[in-house]
């Protein structure tokens, strides 16, 4: 980002100043007054503003712009030039927030100090920002499932567009993740990433947290879709905002722009929208708990996200992905996945998806009494945090049926267990427990199961 805005009301002056910055390789735009300087500020904010301190013929001078400058784009370093120059003008530019103050006439080798030294500062005020915000942590997904494959072409597409997302799917499925994906891979990667948890906007507090205030004892405190200008706002579980907050919202994402609580100057924000939910949204309409005008803004691009039940075949490299995660940060012993572990992780149901597969994995970390393999046992008295009924238990029902029909019941929840460890693939199944696949159909039918449990014949192994 090197856009410098250069306003001056001498003509020869901002064509000299932008030709000096050009020749070193910055893009530039300029202003003859503070209408075109407030117009070029509010199509796109620029990295840095050189700014002439008296302006004929313009509604405010450069201390005025400065001021909203600083009110509305506060990140934006703004250096003030002057042929009037004394200190007492200096002292009140660097008072209102200027960078720095230059007189002129100005040498070349003196503005080209000041402007990179401001660009630098910029820079790493923007990166402090993402540290602080932890922006830059890498939106990672792993998988190799079909499913998860699609997903991620999906996202891939969209994150290249400027188009309005919509994340549908189960509770811990990763939504948040998948909307970070996007962030990392779109042209807004460098700016920030910004969550609004929908529920947690109370009406009476909505203008306050959503779009900030000014009051005469604290100033400007901006509100967060403020501080996402330039990138992403993420509303999760939009399903849950609100029914006060939702034409707020659509107003600003038709008009791209709002007042702050308090204040009266509009305050014109650059963002790209990607929303979440959990619900039916359809249903949501109908019952009026949802603004249909607000949906059809928001749902230009819906994409479905997986549970962990459709991407079984991913949850050794999410479990491993895990361990790893939990030694780096709490020291928590690096144990490896046996496969009949492996095997016992994929057969379980998994209905708080990959939130609960991480869940579990801790808890079996933090409670291990060796750095040896994690054994199957351990999850039976994990497994979601209930009686271990999550995880294939046959022994007590075996116990009192007769021979022929405890044979038939465990082949069956066994052979239902590896289709869904294997994602309903029926070939990698039948290699799997040593059966022909035209053999395991008919076993399948001959136990009732076939109907109830989704077979992909063609995802034959890859």
């Amino acid at each position: 980002m090197n856009d410098i805005l250069i306003v001056d009301d001498e003509k020869d002056i901002r064509e000299l100043v932008s030709d000096i910055l050009r020749d070193e390789g910055f893009a530039t735009r300029m202003a003859a007054n503070s209408d075109q300087a407030i117009a070029e500020l509010n199509s796109a904010e620029p990295a840095l503003m050189v700014l002439d301190i008296w302006l004929k013929d313009s509604r405010m001078d450069g201390i005025d712009i400065l001021k909203q400058v600083k009110r509305n784009n506060p990140d934006v370093p703004v250096i003030i030039i002057s042929g009037h120059g004394n200190i007492e003008i200096a002292v009140a530019a660097i008072k209102q927030g200027a960078y720095d103050f230059i007189e002129k006439p100005f040498n070349i080798d003196q503005l080209m100090v000041v402007v990179n030294r401001a660009m630098e500062t910029n820079r790493l005020r923007r990166e402090n920002n993402q540290l602080r915000r932890g922006e830059v942590r890498q939106a990672e997904m792993l998988g190799h499932s079909s499913s998860f494959k699609r997903l991620r072409d999906q996202l891939d597409k969209v994150a290249k567009s400027n188009g309005r997302v919509m994340l549908t799917g189960e509770p811990g499925t990763g939504k948040e993740m998948a909307a970070r994906y996007i962030h990392a891979q779109s042209p807004r990667a460098g700016q920030p990433f910004v969550t609004v948890s929908s529920a947690a906007i109370e009406p009476e507090r909505m203008e306050e947290v959503l779009f900030g205030r000014e009051t005469p004892e604290r100033g400007i405190e901006p509100g967060l879709l403020e501080q996402a200008h330039g990138g992403i706002v993420y509303f999760d579980e939009v399903s849950d905002m609100p029914p006060g907050t939702q034409p707020k919202i659509l107003r600003v994402l038709t008009e791209q722009q709002f007042t702050r609580a308090g204040g009266t100057d509009k305050v014109r924000v650059d963002l790209r929208v990607i929303s979440s939910t959990n619900r039916d949204l359809a249903a949501e309409i109908a019952a009026g708990r949802f603004r249909q005008e607000l949906y059809d803004r928001l749902n230009v691009v819906p994409i479905a996200v997986p549970s962990l039940a459709e991407r079984r075949e991913d949850i050794p490299l999410l479990a491993e992905q895990f361990i790893e995660q939990f030694n780096a940060a709490q020291g928590l012993p690096l144990r490896p996945l046996p496969e009949e572990t492996v095997a016992a992780l994929q057969s379980m149901r998994w209905p708080g998806n990959i939130r609960q597969l991480r869940n579990v994995i801790e808890r079996v970390l933090i409670l291990a009494d060796s750095n040896g393999p994690i054994q199957p046992a351990e999850l039976e008295t994990q497994g979601s945090g209930t009686d271990g009924s999550d995880v294939l238990a046959l022994g007590p029902q075996i116990t009192s049926l007769a021979l022929r029909e405890a044979r038939e019941l465990f082949e069956r929840e066994y052979l239902l267990a590896q289709i869904n460890r294997f994602g309903g693939n029926i070939s990698r199944t039948a290699q799997f427990v040593g059966m022909e696949r035209s053999a395991l159909h008919r076993k399948l039918k001959s136990l009732g199961v076939v109907g109830g449990v989704r077979i992909e014949e063609e995802a034959a192994t890859m």
